[in-house]
């Protein structure tokens, strides 16, 4: 019976997940990493089905639980069960809308809560250490100088920061058109000073990075895109330069591009029309960290504190 139930199960979970996969790729433009999260997290799903004997389209609210306190005990991080649940709810709200099942388990499930987190950020004195390590001297320095300069003034996330093409960038308006999550394009400001250093970095360095034609805006030193890591590592050896201290990665320029922007009163929607929020609580985040740090500042200097 149990090898029948997996037979099922199997053929319908491998046949619409492909297909479910396919939509999200072709309907939203999420990335490889993305689809790939999607897969993973579905396909344990469906082994967890089969092991369970159920099938995909007989599953109830009540599995789902079940299933949630299996990931529970393999100490799944909350962060991780929440993204599965998302998944889920995704990939069964699919399933409804195909009609291939008559009710939707996920209905009655609940989203996981979340510890909320505040982002790691840096002060301005420690992003004005980090934007002065690299040396203009070196092309790969002077690169990596125009990519820090970029990141800081932008906020942009890294796959958006490597990915940019000389097209996207306009010096002359100072602009910047990205395409962030969903294929959505939006124009970011540079500000002067990045501004002045991909000038810079356009007139002395990129010519030496280019061994063939490319429209690659920041090339690797072997003339192609360059891929997050590197760039990652290329961060972790100017943190270490400018004696910055703590675990500091290109996300954490766009943590303190939104930090420094709300601390000097920026507008929250204009904060988040920058990053490429879809969703305002995601950029709400930004007022805790703000109000923290006035906490901090208030603790350290006011006579009446501590």
């Amino acid at each position: 019976m149990k090898n029948n139930h997996q037979q099922q199960s199997g053929v319908v979970d491998d046949q619409n997940l492909g297909l479910f996969l396919d939509m999200l790729w072709l309907e939203q433009g999420l990335s490889e990493n993305t689809l790939a999260a999607y897969r993973s997290d579905l396909n344990q799903y469906c082994q967890w089905l089969n092991q369970q004997q159920i099938t995909l389209e007989s599953a109830t609210s009540l599995d789902i639980a079940a299933y949630q306190g299996y990931l529970r005990q393999l100490k799944r991080a909350k962060s991780t069960s929440a993204r599965i649940i998302s998944s889920l709810r995704r990939f069964y709200g699919y399933l409804q809308q195909q009609q291939l099942i008559s009710v939707n388990p996920m209905v009655l499930v609940d989203n996981p809560k979340l510890d909320r987190k505040l982002p790691t950020s840096l002060s301005i004195e420690q992003v004005d250490a980090l934007l002065a390590a690299p040396n203009d001297d070196d092309p790969i320095e002077c690169r990596d100088k125009a990519m820090l300069e970029l990141l800081y003034a932008t906020g942009l996330r890294v796959s958006e920061l490597v990915s940019l093409t000389l097209e996207q960038i306009n010096l002359e308006q100072g602009v910047i058109r990205v395409t962030g999550k969903g294929n959505k394009d939006r124009l970011v400001p540079m500000g002067e000073q990045a501004i002045e250093q991909i000038r810079i970095y356009l007139a002395q360095a990129r010519s030496q990075l280019l061994n063939q034609s490319s429209d690659v805006l920041f090339p690797s030193r072997r003339g192609r895109q360059m891929t997050r890591q590197t760039f990652w590592y290329r961060i972790k050896y100017y943190v270490q330069l400018a004696g910055i201290k703590g675990d500091i990665s290109p996300h954490t320029l766009r943590h303190a591009f939104a930090t420094h922007l709300v601390n000097f009163g920026a507008d929250l929607r204009v904060v988040q029309l920058l990053l490429g929020h879809s969703d305002l609580s995601t950029t709400q985040i930004y007022t805790h960290v703000a109000k923290a740090r006035l906490q901090e500042l208030h603790q350290l200097h006011h006579p009446r504190s501590g």
